[in-house]
């Protein structure tokens, strides 16, 4: 738990650290007899991991330290990603792996699926079947798909998630995604209190506090805190960060940003707006309809055609008075890699908005090229 009586830049470097504490947090919660859930995608409903009495922990590796590994078995030009997570579960080094009792894929793309099947050897794994379209007929899917893993839940953990349990679940997790959406608005304001890393290291930083219910009072206090005592960072390029998932190793294009005439003020990513900008609707009393809904609309490539995406972006274009939109790539992500060619247009044709898209890896070896491709790109703001 970050400890907020510290002086700003400490609880910043807290929550950056927070990954590695919670490395600690998650063996306690085991000594405890509580469930542990592993998962990989912003598409899988942690409702029902809070409705199992579970705890759920992101596996998604951001270190290239076990991909030499990893190709021993999986193919080269993978998805650094895919393999980073693949090589730390192959080498034992990744302590959530080796402390879940189940861990959850989804069908986003189809290097993870193929991967899925691997870490099968290591750890009981349930894939989620993921629509490929956001229609009524992939909500019939994924509504089964969702009920079929809370059967698994239940008979693998012998509990029962009740409608008490669910909705109860609903109103946390809704809390907690409010609670992260109204701290990271203190990036609309003209003169801005933090730096864009900074706020990426709460954002990230949050995912991995297993008490969700403290989040929101949580959140509520720092961002009182920074609005009383922030650094007032003026006349940089506003820049929105979209792509693949950022984290661990690709902070460099934040940095990069940062380091160049520019500031983050906002997070289209996984781990920013794309996963908690909609809540799951309380009203509807079919619960599972409605966490189905909630999750089906999450603007990621591998949705076909992905237009919750471009609203989004339309929407965060405006609040955040962006300036300049930075797609970032991971190399071999090939959703993301095709769909940047829609996302230019939607910026520079409807919005009149500048936008660069730049490949990277989890190795050092292009932060040079980074640099001078996202200096000369912020130059021309």
């Amino acid at each position: 738990m970050v400890d907020l009586k510290k002086e700003l830049p400490e609880v910043f470097n807290d929550f950056q650290e927070s990954r590695q504490n919670a490395f600690l947090k998650v063996k306690e919660i085991k000594d405890k007899n509580i469930p542990v859930i592993g998962i990989f995608c912003t598409f899988f409903p942690q409702e029902l991991a809070v409705a199992a009495g579970a705890a759920s922990v992101g596996l998604c590796a951001t270190s290239d330290e076990t991909i030499e590994d990893a190709e021993k078995d999986l193919p080269k030009n993978l998805c650094p990603l895919i393999k980073a997570s693949y090589g730390f579960a192959l080498t034992d080094k990744c302590p959530f792996f080796y402390f879940s009792d189940l861990i959850i894929g989804e069908t986003t793309c189809d290097g993870k699926k193929k991967m899925y099947e691997y870490l099968g050897e290591f750890k009981p794994v349930h894939v989620m079947e993921l629509p490929n379209k956001n229609s009524e007929q992939g909500l019939v899917m994924w509504k089964a798909e969702i009920e079929k893993l809370i059967k698994e839940i239940e008979k693998l953990f012998s509990v029962e998630i009740t409608d008490e349990k669910l909705k109860r679940a609903i109103q946390i997790k809704n809390q907690e995604r409010l609670a992260v959406k109204d701290f990271y608005s203190i990036m609309k304001a003209d003169d801005l209190p933090i730096t864009g890393l900074e706020l990426w290291h709460v954002l990230n930083g949050v995912q991995f506090d297993f008490d969700k219910e403290h989040i929101p009072d949580m959140l509520l206090e720092l961002k009182e805190r920074v609005l009383r005592e922030h650094k007032h960072i003026t006349g940089k390029h506003r820049i929105l960060l979209t792509g693949c998932p950022v984290g661990g190793a690709t902070e460099k294009v934040i940095e990069a940003i940062e380091n160049n005439g520019g500031i983050v003020v906002s997070y289209e990513n996984c781990g920013g707006a794309k996963a908690i900008d909609e809540n799951v609707d309380e009203e509807n009393p079919d619960m599972i309809d409605a966490i189905a809904r909630k999750y089906m609309n999450i603007g990621c490539a591998c949705i076909s055609p992905n237009e919750n995406r471009l609203k989004l972006l339309d929407k965060l274009i405006d609040e955040y008075k962006i300036d300049g939109v930075v797609d970032m790539h991971l190399q071999a992500c090939t959703p993301y890699q095709v769909e940047g060619l829609s996302i230019k247009r939607f910026c520079n044709d409807k919005k009149n908005t500048p936008y660069i898209a730049v490949e990277t890896d989890y190795s050092k070896s292009d932060i040079g090229q980074l640099n001078t491709r996202i200096g000369a790109f912020l130059e021309m703001l």
